[in-house]
């Protein structure tokens, strides 16, 4: 199977790193990180234009592409001093959810068994139903817990008659197994949705979510570090699945559902950092960019950075570990 680069658009990787071949293993056999495009919105309820996200978040910075990004607090090169691979798209028709679903679930699985991260860049919200499913395809069904930043909870059964969708994929996770919904671990959901039936299923599951006014009244640094303590409570790996609509539409405006009231840039990226700085990360996603709605490519902006951010707390955390595998962590950082 040769490379299919990027779907819409000129093949471009990520900042410039070097490309892969999903078909040929060799070619990321000694990667930390795999970037996978999954350009898909075929599971929007509102408005569509996600599938061009991969494209966006690759490409949209200001700054040379040529696979170097010295990070200023942590002193670190994410794209030198990890081994990051760009395998490209993996082809996804938007007419056809369960075919694309699969697809993307083998591409996904297939670079965990190799022993890198991957991290998708999205894409709808669908999307993370076969990317955390690959991961615990691997790392076995169960043993990963989810941090979910949202707006939503995507916790819905069927709608427009189908199971899939950009706001069923935690359940159809937790109905799978692949997932524990008490190590389900939602942030910054907001708004007017879901509704009393969906919430009590969510409440059977054990989820555990941490809605805008419970971070407003205990601040996010508490709530973050409640809920590290569930997600590595007897689950060996973190799946990190970021909905940019989880931050304020002042923030990120291209985007399919925006909802008024979220966190802001500076609080997602720290976030970002501290999880990636600080739990054992075995997969990643980065959902629901839209640039047919983006302003001034504010959101691509910050998808781009929201990546490059975990790329870099991944690299600060290795090396610490490699330096002093029973030390702390950069705290402080």
């Amino acid at each position: 199977m040769a490379r299919y680069g990027t779907q819409y658009g000129p093949d471009v990787t990520f900042l410039g790193v070097e490309r892969c071949d999903l078909g040929e293993p060799a070619t990321y056999a000694d990667a930390d990180v795999v970037v996978v495009g999954a350009p898909f919105d075929g599971g929007t309820s509102h408005r569509p234009g996600a599938r061009f996200g991969p494209q966006a978040i690759r490409s949209t910075d200001y700054l040379p592409h040529d696979a170097s990004r010295p990070h200023l607090a942590l002193r670190v090169d994410a794209l030198r001093d990890l081994v990051v691979r760009d395998a490209g798209d993996v082809e996804m028709y938007s007419g056809d959810a369960e075919r694309s679903i699969r697809a993307l679930e083998d591409a996904v699985h297939g670079v965990s068994v190799q022993g890198a991260i991957p991290l998708v860049l999205g894409g709808d919200h669908t999307v993370t139903l076969p990317d955390a499913t690959g991961v615990a395809r691997h790392h076995g069904f169960g043993a990963v817990s989810m941090l979910h930043f949202d707006a939503h909870a995507d916790t819905g059964d069927i709608a427009f008659g189908s199971l899939y969708g950009h706001g069923q994929p935690m359940r159809r996770l937790i109905e799978s197994g692949a997932l524990r919904g008490d190590r389900f671990l939602q942030i910054g959901l907001r708004g007017y949705w879901p509704g009393p039936e969906t919430l009590a299923w969510m409440a059977e599951q054990r989820m555990r979510s941490y809605e805008m006014t419970e971070i407003g009244a205990r601040g996010l640094p508490a709530c973050l570090d409640e809920a590290f303590g569930i997600a590595t409570d007897g689950c060996g790996g973190v799946f990190l699945s970021v909905d940019i609509d989880v931050c304020d539409p002042g923030h990120a405006p291209g985007t399919g559902t925006p909802e008024p009231g979220g966190l802001s840039a500076r609080q997602l990226l720290d976030s970002v950092r501290r999880i990636c700085l600080e739990l054992p990360v075995v997969g990643i996603d980065v959902v629901e960019v839209s640039p047919p709605y983006d302003a001034a490519e504010i959101t691509a902006a910050l998808a781009n950075r929201v990546v490059l951010e975990a790329l870099s707390a991944l690299a600060a955390r290795r090396s610490e570990l490699r330096h002093d595998p029973a030390g702390p962590l950069l705290e402080g950082r």
